[in-house]
């Protein structure tokens, strides 16, 4: 039995589960160790690599384990899951991310700083507050609908379902209409928290020189460049971008056997704000080349008279995925290509 080389930890809220092995992969150790136990632990032990899978708290614990020393390493829970044998438990999940460590063709997730992650908050925040302003439009206007009051979808047209309930002069029951002004006070309050972080990040934005070039792309928006600056990877993650493309689940999804590829819909891996923000710029380019087919690239325009605007939306997106990562690998601005 050699000297520890890895550590494999199960994260949990109080109780870890630690799994040592060294090079040859033999088990040095296994240890149960509540939250108070973890970085004394560590602190004692010789430099080594710790893995631990990439979900709640680990960014945290491994900038701590860092600290004392440590290689740390953060494996996504999917490329764990193949080395788990038979029940699933602390310690063998703990043994299975040791294992997976210690597989040379291994792929691990970058760790983030403190302030990377409380870049990320804003967005995080944002989402929140969208979803639940979309669940009180929905509400509203099923409410409303119930009593005749139809009005079109988008939070464009909110303002007539506030009229309809501020209104005296409607039809709307007395009794629903205390409750409905309940639901329309707290949409405008979340119409102006969200007014505030927008403002908030289109002033990152401008602060920002590298979500300032992302912005000269077709489609990127303050909200999109700062939201890639904010959660996406270093560049030199990626080889090429269409690496990044796939971690962003922008490419098909493969089910190829024999020689015969065969391709599916697209994976929805890695970080689905950034593709729904990437999907949403690529839709509002399609919808005005569309509109006005002179103004679009002879490319785009091609697709859209071709295929579904859904794909070439999809497809778009992709494009726009491996320009943002050409800008943030090697600098400078987007330049249209030259027409013929």
């Amino acid at each position: 039995m050699g000297e520890v080389s890895t550590v494999g930890v199960d994260l949990a809220k109080s109780v870890f589960q630690v799994h040592g092995a060294d090079a040859s992969g033999t088990v040095v150790f296994r240890k149960k160790l509540r939250r108070d136990q973890v970085l004394p632990f560590f602190s004692t032990l010789p430099r080594c690599a710790v893995a631990m899978e990439a979900c709640a708290s680990a960014h945290y614990w491994a900038r701590e384990l860092a600290a004392v020393g440590h290689d740390t390493k953060l494996i996504p829970p999917a490329y764990v899951k193949p080395f788990v044998k038979r029940q699933k438990n602390d310690m063998a999940d703990a043994e299975a991310i040791c294992e997976a460590a210690q597989r040379p063709t291994m792929r691990f997730v970058q760790g983030k700083s403190a302030q990377a992650q409380a870049s990320a908050v804003v967005f995080r925040t944002r989402d929140l507050l969208v979803r639940q302003r979309t669940q009180l439009i929905n509400a509203l206007r099923g409410h409303l609908t119930e009593f005749g009051h139809i009005v079109r979808q988008g939070v464009g047209h909110v303002g007539k379902l506030i009229e309809i309930v501020g209104d005296p002069a409607s039809d709307v029951p007395a009794e629903a209409r205390p409750v409905l002004v309940v639901i329309a006070q707290s949409l405008l309050a979340l119409q102006a928290q969200i007014a505030v972080l927008d403002r908030e990040i289109a002033s990152r934005a401008k602060a920002d020189p590298v979500a300032k070039r992302l912005m000269t792309i077709p489609g990127v928006g303050p909200v999109t460049a700062t939201a890639l600056v904010a959660l996406a990877p270093a560049a030199s993650t990626f080889r090429r971008g269409r690496d990044f493309a796939a971690w962003l689940g922008l490419v098909p999804r493969q089910h190829s056997s024999g020689g015969k590829e065969r391709l599916g819909r697209t994976t929805k891996m890695g970080e689905r704000s950034l593709r729904r923000l990437l999907i949403l710029g690529a839709s509002s380019a399609t919808k005005v080349a569309a509109r006005e087919p002179d103004k679009a690239g002879a490319c785009l325009a091609s697709m859209l008279a071709r295929k579904p605007r859904m794909l070439v939306t999809v497809a778009f997106a992709n494009k726009m995925a491996r320009i943002v990562w050409a800008l943030m690998a090697h600098g400078g601005s987007y330049r249209a290509p030259a027409t013929a």
